[in-house]
């Protein structure tokens, strides 16, 4: 028997464990990726959920290390999409059943934001009869705007914390209130109190970051009992301070096992949560979404921006599909989706059966 059978076998991980898992190679990596296939075929199904994506604007307060629309760097056009332009995505959204949608945008906390983000999400509920649900990533905001975009009609909320270790932290981030990580992390509780599903994630293959980091975030994960996680490989952009690392990273290829791994580990530790195959998985490796689907992850994100937009919405460097129309970006990752194995749940919000087991 292989060391990690045993440690499979477990109902629950320590943080060694972890490491050990994180650290398989070979034969030892396969039987922890079929685990987690297994483990999402019996708890989550065989279904994915498409969220259409909504980048709405790359205007943004903070100046996070690592982030290509951070405030301080002057390359990029600032945009913020048109109220048009937001209902006509969302229209095409609902036309293809796709049920539910996400808007990002670069953090923005000002009156005028949040009282645009509220009537649009009043106009997405009226114009789609409450048949298509809201992910918010819009940052850390007030309780106040938390609760008025709960009210308005938004159901979920993605706040990465992108790295859980609190030293490591202010390496990533100014170390100052605006970046606090402490501020982080009430955030993330101030969503959970006031109703939204929760959701968070974090960078793998960062500057400075250890694959014990790594471990912690997935009992973070587990500590704060989150409902969905995003996760995906760090790939540098040019226009940041952390770019002066490159060259002392994992390899690209090292970055993406660890995130599979990652994934894997956390669809066995959380078995019904929902799980992101984000676009940084793709970027790396051309099949990476569909990898990602075959070891736990069951939520794919459509990129519905309009494409005039999608060159200055560039977190980090290489970003794939930035030409492609909404119709394209369907057809593509309905074919990933079947090459992997899944169907896709048409017409179905795929909440989060984590956090409809914790309600009830």
């Amino acid at each position: 028997m292989f060391p990690v059978e045993s440690i499979l076998a477990k109902p629950l991980f320590t943080r060694e464990d972890i490491i050990y898992l994180l650290n398989t190679t070979e034969k030892e990596r396969l039987l922890l990726f079929e685990k987690a296939k297994e483990t999402k075929a019996a708890f989550v199904g065989k279904k994915v959920y498409f969220r259409g994506l909504i980048e709405y604007s790359n205007y943004c307060k903070k100046n996070c290390y690592y982030c290509g629309i951070r405030a301080g760097n002057s390359r990029y056009a600032r945009y913020r999409m048109t109220d048009g332009e937001v209902l006509d995505a969302v229209n095409y959204a609902y036309q293809n059943d796709y049920a539910s949608i996400v808007i990002q945008s670069g953090e923005q906390t000002n009156q005028p934001f949040v009282r645009k983000i509220e009537s649009l999400l009043n106009r997405i509920d009226r114009q789609t009869s409450g048949k298509i649900h809201v992910t918010l990533s819009l940052g850390e905001q007030s309780g106040e705007t938390y609760r008025r975009w709960f009210e308005a009609g938004a159901q979920r909320y993605l706040l990465r914390i992108e790295v859980s270790n609190p030293t490591l932290y202010p390496k990533l981030h100014p170390d100052n209130q605006t970046h606090s990580y402490k501020n982080r992390l009430e955030a993330l509780k101030t969503l959970r109190t006031v109703g939204y599903q929760v959701g968070t994630g974090v960078m793998i293959g960062l500057p400075f970051q250890s694959v014990s980091d790594l471990a912690d975030d997935l009992i973070f994960f587990r500590d704060f009992d989150i409902d969905m996680a995003g996760m995906g490989p760090y790939i540098a952009h040019a226009d940041t301070p952390l770019y002066q690392y490159r060259d002392e990273l994992l390899p690209l290829k090292s970055r993406f096992d660890l995130s599979l791994k990652m994934v894997a580990i956390l669809r066995i530790m959380m078995k019904n949560i929902n799980i992101a195959a984000t676009t940084a998985m793709q970027t790396i490796d051309p099949q990476g979404r569909e990898k990602a689907l075959m070891v736990g992850a069951n939520v794919i994100m459509p990129n519905l921006t309009p494409v005039k937009y999608r060159q200055d919405y560039l977190l980090y460097e290489n970003k794939p599909c930035l030409d492609e129309e909404a119709e394209e970006c369907k057809s593509c990752l309905e074919a990933r989706i079947h090459i992997a194995g899944d169907v896709i749940g048409y017409g179905e919000w795929g909440d989060s059966k984590h956090f409809t087991d914790r309600k009830a």
